[in-house]
């Protein structure tokens, strides 16, 4: 059985809008809340600034499941996910877009609109990211055997990581120029890369995921079961334990997303600019990785490629933490990306191998709720530790502690049950 690389190339231009979008939106945004000595602050506190930050990922923790569960029962002309993909892209860019325009739209009416006029383009962006989100990332697993899930994820994992080395290099130095400039450019490829899916990818009339008779199929709640059945983890210990996994892994990864910026001026004197340019090494290591990732998932098998690329990062945290310059930060960073890749490769396919046939988009759902829940919950815990400990030095100490909580839980995750032995 052999992959269709220009099929699943097509497929991941959905998840390439997502990485370019979030990547930009996490590095730029806490600038526009909470100042520099070249924007001013609407803000002070990082605490607040965790807060409104992860406001917009409520709406992510609410809608993907039910945006990819309704995926699953939508049956028109365009296929099951494309509707909401051509839906949720154009309105999220549109959105995206009008983010850096607060400061002059906001001061164009009697009262200061600009923290309103910001908070409602960036909950209307990340609404309509919700939309597409789960719907977007189930198009491959619609289309791919469960033996080649792994390898046909590498290949998505790196077209994000694409994104996020636009966003990174391009980007960082586009804000430099105009801090109007990144946004703008993000809203642009958003619309190019659906025209191009749209052109390339037609979705299959007989998704692999989907079930061969779905009025039989059985839907049961994540926590609770339904009409009788068990619920989804009484079914499959190892979809909780998977879940928290990710959870964990988020709550470091979302951390430092948000509070880079603000970490390597303090520590550093970097630019807002010059700090992404820093993270563009990781970016562009873990994309290089991320295909090969995938055959390391099949080769040794998921789980163990996720406690490698696990051990990696605890370890490249550690000593991140104890630099005096940034002449290594780059270099470790990099390091990290390669950790990263073989944790996120590995790491979706192993939850959608849990999945009934039929409910991919639900457990795409389940994927993007704890994704969605760290967003929520880091920011917030390490605004409240940086206010404590008044400094922004203790970054990468907080995403230490959480990556090494997920790799705890991974190793509690039955391999079987994430591997598809035999399969994959």
């Amino acid at each position: 059985m052999k992959l269709n690389v220009a099929k699943t190339f097509a497929i991941s231009l959905a998840f390439f809008t997502i990485s370019l979008s979030w990547t930009l939106y996490n590095t730029f945004v806490p600038i526009f809340f909470i100042g520099n000595e070249q924007i001013p602050g609407l803000i002070k506190s990082s605490a607040v600034l965790g807060v409104i930050m992860t406001i917009d990922n409520v709406f992510g923790l609410i809608f993907q499941p039910y945006f990819g569960s309704l995926s699953d029962k939508t049956n028109t002309r365009l296929g099951r996910r494309m509707p909401y993909i051509i839906t949720g892209i154009p309105l999220a860019a549109l959105f995206f877009m009008m983010i850096p325009f607060y400061s002059s739209v906001g001061t164009l009416f009697k009262f200061d609109l600009r923290l309103v006029f910001l908070m409602v383009s960036v909950i209307c962006m990340n609404f309509f990211m919700s939309v597409y989100r789960a719907p977007a990332t189930a198009l491959m697993p619609d289309a791919t055997p469960p033996a080649l899930r792994s390898r046909a994820n590498g290949i998505i994992t790196a077209m994000g990581g694409f994104g996020t080395i636009i966003a990174f290099s391009l980007g960082g130095k586009l804000f430099n120029i105009n801090p109007k400039y990144p946004f703008l450019m993000g809203g642009t490829i958003m619309i190019i890369a659906l025209v191009v899916l749209m052109i390339f990818h037609k979705e299959p009339k007989e998704p692999y995921s989907a079930d061969e008779d779905e009025k039989v199929k059985v839907v049961t709640g994540l926590f609770w079961g339904k009409n009788g059945n068990p619920s989804a983890i009484s079914k499959t210990p190892s979809l909780l334990h998977m879940l928290l996994t990710v959870f964990f892994w988020y709550c470091g990864f979302e951390c430092i997303n948000a509070f880079f910026t603000l970490y390597c001026q303090e520590k550093f004197g970097l630019l807002p600019g010059d700090a992404t340019q820093m993270l563009a090494p990781m970016a562009v290591i873990f994309m290089i990785c991320a295909f090969p990732a995938g055959y390391v998932g099949g080769l040794l098998g998921r789980k163990k490629s996720m406690l490698i690329g696990n051990a990696v990062i605890v370890s490249t945290f550690v000593i991140i933490f104890f630099l005096e310059e940034k002449t290594l930060l780059p270099v470790l960073l990099g390091i990290s990306g390669v950790g990263w890749s073989l944790m996120t490769t590995n790491a979706y396919p192993a939850v959608a191998e849990m999945a009934p046939k039929g409910q991919t988009g639900l457990y795409t759902g389940y994927y993007y709720v704890f994704t969605f829940a760290a967003s929520i919950s880091s920011p917030i815990l390490y605004g409240l530790t940086a206010d404590i400990l008044k400094s922004q030095k203790y970054l990468f100490i907080f995403g230490f502690v959480m990556f090494a909580l997920g790799m705890i839980f991974l190793f509690n995750v039955n391999k079987r049950a994430i591997s598809g032995e035999g399969k994959d």
